[in-house]
């Protein structure tokens, strides 16, 4: 069966923006089917837009299915895999620059705050998926790489930290070559 790769873009983002396309096209290459969707309303997201959502297009989610996420898309994933039934799994995730709670920044990550209502919950998103890597850098303007510790503490996550990448952090191509391998 072929794998499968979701790369989920974070608030304000698109499917052609940063270093998505690059690593679409490199997973490609690989032999991934790759799917890159437009998440709805992204300068505006919601919980309840993103998640129905992810189920649409991921449809029967399998242990050849992965996940990467930037930014507000690592916790979309992270909800997304919450909803899962008892007896699905998926393959793994990738996190990148990546957070599990409103970052507090005083009126501006209002617009975020239906994805924060509640924790994570750990142990039932461990039930579906069992490998996960995180990747920070060391100078991200926007999420401290405090937030990548969170991820390897309650997902037992490898930890990657980047030097000097700011927001953008293209290691993933190689996070999800080691995960699904």
């Amino acid at each position: 069966m072929t794998k499968r790769v979701f790369l989920i873009h974070g608030w304000e983002g698109y499917p052609q923006k940063d270093w998505i396309p690059w690593l679409k096209n490199e997973l490609e290459h690989q032999g991934f089917t790759v799917v890159v969707p437009a998440m709805p309303i992204p300068d505006e997201p919601t919980l309840k837009g993103w998640i129905p959502y992810l189920a649409l297009i991921t449809k029967f989610p399998t242990k050849n299915d992965y996940f990467v996420g930037h930014s507000l898309g690592c916790i979309a994933i992270l909800r997304y895999i919450e909803t899962l039934r008892e007896n699905e799994e998926v393959g793994g995730a990738v996190l990148v620059a990546g957070f599990t709670h409103d970052l507090n920044y005083p009126g501006y990550y209002n617009e975020l705050a239906s994805f924060f209502k509640r924790p994570p919950k750990w142990e039932k998103i461990k039930s579906h998926c069992k490998k996960f890597i995180a990747i920070h850098s060391d100078n991200d303007p926007y999420v401290p790489l405090r937030h990548g510790e969170i991820f390897k503490e309650n997902l037992g996550a490898e930890l990657i930290v980047e030097q000097n990448m700011k927001h953008e952090l293209p290691a993933a191509l190689d996070a999800v070559l080691k995960i699904s391998a």
